[in-house]
């Protein structure tokens, strides 16, 4: 029985091998080769740029010249194309000529009384309330006008600066850089403002304290630059309105000299049509209380005809009263040095 049983298994084996061999299957092989695929997807949506930009013209006239053509990598700053703008041309023939012939007139006055001049002009109005508000015609074009001014008549000139990357250029040209009262207490444009070397005039913020300006004065001497003044302009006083602190003249001079701004100082800001408007029959009153309490000088804006000044007119002196201001200040601080 043991002997029929292995020979029954070792049949069975074989039977099961042969079974096996004759199914198994028979496969293909082929070669798998590297492909790209591409696949296309509709999605309903917008797709934005990473940014857009708006491209407008200051100025009418005829393109003279493209810089670029289309499809070129531009940057920020890069001249797109050239224009010959005869308005713009004119304008800068007619502001030649007239800060000309105010720096003349101002220089004949104060060579009369004796008195020293610093002649101001903005080579950029940058703080405009509308966008179509005159704004200038060209910075360095600007710049150079002041900067002939100074030579011309041999006095030195001021001009405001509006960011830290304008404090270099600006100081190719003039004598003293001013930071705008809206801008006393950013610390970069101080510090660039600084670092010219230059004087620095910060005009004391409408919305600060006499005290607070201690802090904007620290930042131009801790800069390594210790000439600097201060000009008060006026106190914020409601919205559309502005007074004069009297009080804080006394603390400002004991951190620097002081200039009291008698013309922006009655300007009525805020107004409704967009345009500050000012109350110029109040300089007067002003300027002299502000030499009774010992200012180092005064600082106002001036105008052959006001009306037709590109900014600030409302609050302007014509520059033919000029003269009879500047001596009767001259004449109360002569009685006031006297006390």
């Amino acid at each position: 029985l043991f002997a029929l049983l292995l020979m029954a298994c070792g049949n069975a084996e074989n039977n099961v091998k042969k079974e096996a061999k004759s199914s198994t299957p028979n496969y293909q092989v082929t070669s798998v080769k590297s492909d790209t695929l591409e696949y296309e997807i509709t999605l309903p949506g917008e797709l934005k740029p990473y940014e857009e930009v708006t491209l407008f013209a200051k100025v009418e006239g005829f393109v003279e010249k493209l810089n670029v053509d289309r499809g070129d990598v531009v940057k920020k700053g890069e001249h797109l194309l050239s224009i010959e703008a005869p308005e713009i041309q004119q304008q800068l023939l007619a502001a030649r000529a007239k800060q000309g012939e105010i720096a003349e007139k101002l220089k004949e006055i104060t060579l009369k009384l004796s008195l020293p001049l610093v002649f101001k002009g903005s080579y950029r109005k940058a703080n405009r309330t509308r966008l179509d508000s005159f704004s200038g015609i060209g910075d360095i074009e600007a710049l150079k006008i002041l900067a002939d001014i100074g030579s011309r008549f041999d006095i030195p000139v001021i001009t405001d600066i509006h960011s830290s990357s304008e404090a270099k250029m600006a100081a190719e040209y003039v004598d003293i850089i001013q930071i705008p009262a809206f801008l006393a207490r950013q610390t970069d444009i101080l510090v660039s403002a600084a670092s010219t070397g230059k004087i620095i005039n910060i005009k004391k913020g409408q919305f600060m304290s006499a005290d607070s300006m201690k802090y904007a004065v620290d930042k131009v001497v801790e800069s390594g630059n210790q000439k600097v003044m201060i000009t008060e302009r006026g106190t914020q006083f409601g919205y559309n309105d502005l007074i004069v602190d009297f009080r804080g003249i006394n603390e400002l001079k004991k951190m620097a000299p002081t200039i009291l701004d008698v013309t922006h100082s009655v300007q009525k800001p805020n107004q409704t049509s967009g345009v500050t408007g000012g109350n110029p029959e109040y300089i007067e009153s002003l300027a002299r209380a502000g030499i009774v309490n010992d200012v180092d000088g005064i600082f106002l804006e001036t105008h052959t005809d006001p009306s037709k000044a590109k900014s600030d007119g409302a609050n302007m002196l014509d520059v033919n009263k000029v003269e009879e201001l500047l001596s009767n200040l001259l004449a109360i601080r002569e009685a006031t040095s006297k006390l």
